[in-house]
C-alpha cells in the first residue's frame, strides 16, 4: 500500500497541492481523476519522487520514502513499475529488448534468466510471438501491452499508469483496462492510474480519488461515484452524454 500524508507543493506563488492525504490499497486499481491542471500529475510525481513535496511525506508499506536519501530510495524504486502515456518504448530496440531493458539495468539476473523473464512477461500480455518486432511495427494497443510487459518485468509491488488508454480505440482500451486489472490482482500490486477517461474508471477502478484545485475533494468506489453529491465531481463525471445515461440507468427501478 501507499500512503500520502499532508502533501503540499507550490511552484513560486502557484499552489498546486494543498495538504493532500490519500491511501492507495494493495491488490487494487486506485484511480486518480480530475480535470487538466487539477494537480493529479504533480501528485503522482511527488509520490514516485520525481518532484519533492514542500510539506508532507509518502510511505510505501510503512517506509517513509520522502525522508530517504537518493541512495536509500533505490530499493523502493526497483519495486515500482511505470506505464507511460505514450508507452515510451525505445524505437531502436525490439519488443523483447525493451522488456529486457529494466532487468539488465536494475536486476542481478543472468542473461538466461533475463531471457526467460522477458518471454514470460510477453506471454502474459499475449504477445509471445512478437519479441523480434520493433515498436514501429506494432499497433498502438500492442505498444501499450509491451509497455505493461516491461513494467511488470521486475515483478513490482507498485504500478503507476499515466493515461494508459490515451490514443486507443474503445475496444482496445477495454482490453488494456482489463489487463491492468488482471495483473494487479495476480501480482497483488498497489496500482495507481492517473486518468480523465470515465470509461476506464467504470471499467477498471476499485477505488477513485477526485482531485480538484490541488485537493482530494472526494474518494470512493464506482457505485458511490454514480450517486454524486459533490457538485464539482458531478460536473466532471457527468459531462458526457454516456455517463449521464449510465447514471440514469442505475437509478431506474
Amino acid at each position: 500500500m501507499i500512503e500520502l500524508h499532508n502533501i503540499s507543493k507550490s511552484f513560486g506563488n502557484h499552489h498546486v497541492l494543498n495538504n493532500v492525504s490519500a491511501f492507495f490499497e494493495r491488490g487494487k486499481v486506485n484511480f486518480v481523476i480530475g480535470r487538466s491542471g487539477s494537480g493529479k500529475s504533480v501528485l503522482t510525481k511527488c509520490t514516485v519522487g520525481l518532484i519533492e513535496p514542500d510539506l508532507g511525506n509518502v510511505e510505501y508499506d510503512g517506509r517513509n520514502f520522502t525522508a530517504m536519501n537518493l541512495n536509500d530510495r533505490k530499493s523502493i524504486r526497483q519495486e515500482i513499475g511505470m506505464l507511460f502515456q505514450g508507452s515510451a518504448l525505445f524505437d531502436s530496440m525490439t519488443v523483447e529488448e525493451n522488456v529486457r531493458f529494466p532487468l539488465r539495468m536494475f536486476s542481478s539476473l543472468g542473461e538466461k534468466e533475463i531471457q526467460m523473464r522477458a518471454e514470460a512477461c510477453l506471454e502474459r500480455v499475449e504477445l509471445a510471438d512478437t519479441g523480434a518486432r520493433f515498436p514501429s511495427e506494432c499497433s498502438g494497443g500492442m505498444q501499450k501491452r509491451v509497455g505493461i510487459a516491461r513494467a511488470i518485468a521486475m515483478n513490482p509491488k507498485y504500478l503507476f499508469c499515466d493515461e494508459p488508454n490515451s490514443g486507443l480505440d474503445p475496444q482496445t482500451a477495454i482490453v488494456i483496462d482489463q489487463l491492468i486489472k488482471e495483473i494487479t490482482e495476480e501480482y497483488q500490486m498497489t496500482t495507481v492510474v492517473v486518468s480523465h477517461d470515465m470509461n476506464s474508471v467504470m471499467e477498471a477502478s476499485d477505488t477513485i480519488h477526485f482531485v480538484h484545485e490541488g485537493a482530494i475533494l472526494w474518494n470512493g468506489d464506482r457505485n458511490q461515484l454514480l450517486k454524486g453529491g459533490v457538485p464539482e465531481l458531478e460536473s466532471f463525471v457527468f459531462a458526457s452524454d454516456l455517463m449521464r445515461q449510465v447514471r440514469q440507468n442505475q437509478n431506474q427501478p
